[in-house]
């Protein structure tokens, strides 16, 4: 994916159904679709990379209002949202979909390991809750728990 766009909803970094409601893209037949928001490129790199093999990433962006506008917009099976992000923070963004029904899936992906965090953000309709240092390990099956609908919570360190 061309990372020059990162930060944007640019239309060249979505894909949507075409107009029989198909995917035409070859990853779209076997892959879920993510769209990925955190404010620093090199964490959108890290999990871009990370999810390449098992997910079809249709869209990296840096800040909550990007996020929302992407997923209101092309509708993804799930995101991937950092908590703190510049303008609309991620939890702001999950409460707004949750507002709107939003079929997309929450996963947030956060240097945050606060017991009242990760309520707030189940609350706000998140199914995920990894930890940036455990991302390797626990973003993969965190996302896998959100699309079947059951909750995953990283370990915390603190615990």
């Amino acid at each position: 994916m061309d990372h020059s766009g990162v930060g944007s909803c640019s239309t060249t970094s979505f894909q949507r159904p075409g107009a029989d409601g198909n995917l035409t893209d070859e990853y779209s037949m076997t892959q879920k679709r993510v769209l990925v928001a955190d404010d620093l490129a090199p964490m959108l790199a890290a999990v871009e990379a990370l999810l390449q093999n098992s997910f079809h990433v249709i869209g990296l962006v840096s800040d909550g209002s990007a996020a929302l506008d992407g997923i209101l917009k092309f509708e993804p099976d799930l995101a991937v949202l950092d908590i703190s992000m510049p303008g609309m923070s991620g939890l702001a963004v999950a409460r707004e979909l949750k507002s709107l029904a939003s079929k997309t899936k929450i996963v947030f992906l956060t240097v945050q390991e606060d017991s009242s965090i990760i309520a707030a953000c189940l609350a706000a309709g998140a199914l995920g809750f990894v930890v940036k240092a455990l991302m390797d390990s626990d973003l993969i099956p965190a996302m896998n728990e959100a699309l079947a609908g059951r909750v995953f919570v990283s370990r915390l360190s603190n615990s």
